[in-house]
């Protein structure tokens, strides 16, 4: 389907973090290349350490949010650009006060997400 609105998408709990929730706009079997999905984080929402196999190209819409890649820790909002690179550790904690909305894009490839801490991330500095 080459348009739809992403309001008739429809949004689903990632269970692995807390308010988190996903919606696949373009899944792989339409993308010859890339999926795009669109993650929403409530405030106070969280996803864990993990890894995935492939990468992960990000925009950031809306919110504020701290993320960690690698060992490196990141405040980002609306307007940034985020690269994940495959098999890097990451986690993705919203600091704000309103969603953290971002797009994310991954190569039509097999991935599998691994969980390396399932607690909540410490954002402490």
């Amino acid at each position: 389907m080459p348009v739809r609105s992403a309001s008739q998408v429809p949004m689903r709990p990632v269970s692995a973090g807390r308010g988190v929730f996903i919606q696949v706009l373009i899944p792989p079997e339409e993308g010859p290349h890339f999926a795009m999905r669109r993650f929403t984080i409530q405030p106070g929402g969280w996803m864990p350490q993990h890894t995935n196999q492939v990468e992960h190209e990000q925009y950031v819409l809306q919110g504020r949010a701290r993320i960690a890649i690698g060992d490196t820790v990141y405040d980002v909002g609306p307007g940034d650009v985020v690269f994940i690179p495959a098999g890097v550790p990451h986690w993705y904690k919203n600091v704000g006060e309103e969603d953290f909305v971002f797009l994310c894009l991954v190569p039509n490839r097999p991935d599998q997400l691994t969980i390396l801490d399932p607690r909540e991330p410490d954002i402490t500095d």
